[in-house]
C-alpha cells in the first residue's frame, strides 16, 4: 500500500510511504496544476499540457512516461495511458472521494481518503505499475480533491 501524507497541515505537498519508509515526495505548484516528483533521487515533472485544458503528463528528462485525459469536465474520470496500456481512473460513486483504477472494465486498484476530513490517502495499485506512475495516479486524485476544497472554500467565502 502506498500512503500519501501531506507535508504540513494546510499543504498540498505530499510525501509517499510504503512500509513506513518515504519512497517519494511531491511538491505542488500554487499557481497551476503542476508538480515536481522526486523518487530515489530522480526528478519527474507532473503537469497539464495546456493552461485550462489538455492532457496531464508524467515526464522524465523530456520523455513522457504516462498521460491522462479527462474526457468530460462534468465527470471525475481520467483515461490514463502508460507503456501502451489504457486505464480508467474514476470516482467510485457520486459525491464520494474514493477513486477506482480499472483496466478493460476490471477494477485493479483504488485511491481512498483515510478519513472524512483528511487529505491523507491510501493507494492500493498494481505492483506492475512503476512507482512514479502510481504517484501520478494519486496526484490526479489529489488535484480533484484540491479543486473541490478550493470550490468549497470559495463558496463559503461568498456568504
Amino acid at each position: 500500500m502506498l500512503k500519501a501524507i501531506p507535508k504540513s497541515w494546510l499543504s498540498w505537498d505530499f510525501r509517499f510511504e510504503e512500509d513506513s519508509s518515504v519512497v517519494a515526495e511531491i511538491d505542488v505548484s500554487h499557481w497551476r496544476e503542476k508538480a515536481d516528483l522526486t523518487v530515489a533521487g530522480s526528478t519527474y515533472k507532473l503537469f497539464r499540457e495546456g493552461w485550462m485544458s489538455g492532457a496531464f503528463v508524467l515526464e522524465a528528462d523530456g520523455a513522457i512516461l504516462a498521460r491522462a485525459e479527462k474526457p468530460s469536465a462534468l465527470y471525475r474520470r481520467f483515461v490514463v495511458e502508460h507503456a501502451g496500456r489504457r486505464y480508467t481512473l474514476k470516482a467510485a460513486r457520486a459525491f464520494r472521494r474514493r477513486f477506482v483504477l480499472s483496466e478493460a472494465g476490471a477494477e485493479i486498484g483504488s485511491v481512498s481518503p483515510d478519513g472524512l476530513f483528511t487529505r491523507r490517502a491510501t493507494a492500493d495499485l498494481p505492483d506492475g505499475l512503476p512507482l512514479p506512475v502510481k504517484v501520478f495516479v494519486v496526484w490526479l486524485v489529489l488535484m480533484l480533491w484540491r479543486r473541490a476544497a478550493n470550490s468549497a472554500s470559495a463558496a463559503g467565502a461568498g456568504h
